[in-house]
């Protein structure tokens, strides 16, 4: 596993030059993560900040009940880490759990914040970074709001198949806020309906 990818990525916004990426990669060690293994322990804190080159993770937290609800899933490309508690060095109520075998980057909070005071473009970089995943967030609860199940689900065919393929039933379901019943009408009516086009 090479940095190029992580390079990339933190080129992709234009804050930041090929010189530049090159010495902030250095900083990043490799992890890998086993398939069911975790990144993230609810009441832990999140010390790691971590660049997704491969795989699927979940994260999800328990409600009363004590059932599980998926509150996200991270693709390859994209930056994992509970941004409340990595932040304000809080304990977690988050889970971040391997749906696949993962492999990816990683730095932990003491080096990532001496990166942001010792490198302004660094720094900018992580600004937009939290940007994009806050749009994320608020785009998700108002389509929680204002999208229909049907809709949600056919988003995220659009938008992130590899969730449709590795992740089971029901951690899609929850994500989604239906039941696994619901999800199954759902698949079933969007397939058929793929079909007749």
């Amino acid at each position: 596993m090479t940095q190029e990818k992580l390079r990339k990525f933190l080129q992709a916004n234009g804050l930041i030059n090929a010189q530049q990426a090159e010495e902030i990669a250095r900083q990043f060690v490799p992890k890998e993560i086993a398939q069911h293994d975790f990144l993230l322990r609810e009441g832990r804190v999140c010390d790691e900040y971590l660049f997704l080159e491969k795989g699927l993770l979940r994260a999800f937290a328990h409600d009363p009940n004590g059932n599980e609800v998926t509150t996200s899933f991270y693709k390859s490309g994209q930056v994992v880490f509970e941004v409340s508690s990595f932040f304000t060095r809080v304990t977690s109520q988050e889970n971040i759990q391997a749906l696949t075998n993962c492999a990816g980057w990683c730095i932990t909070f003491q080096q990532l914040n001496a990166l942001f005071h010792a490198r302004p473009e660094f720094r900018e970089f992580g600004r937009s970074v939290l940007v994009q995943g806050f749009a994320t967030l608020k785009g998700r609860m108002l389509g929680m709001i204002t999208t229909s199940a049907t809709e949600r689900y056919e988003q995220l065919m659009k938008t992130t198949p590899e969730i449709l393929l590795n992740a089971p039933v029901k951690h899609i379901a929850s994500y989604l806020g239906v039941t696994d019943t619901s999800l199954s009408r759902i698949r079933a009516a969007v397939t058929k309906s793929a079909g007749h086009e």
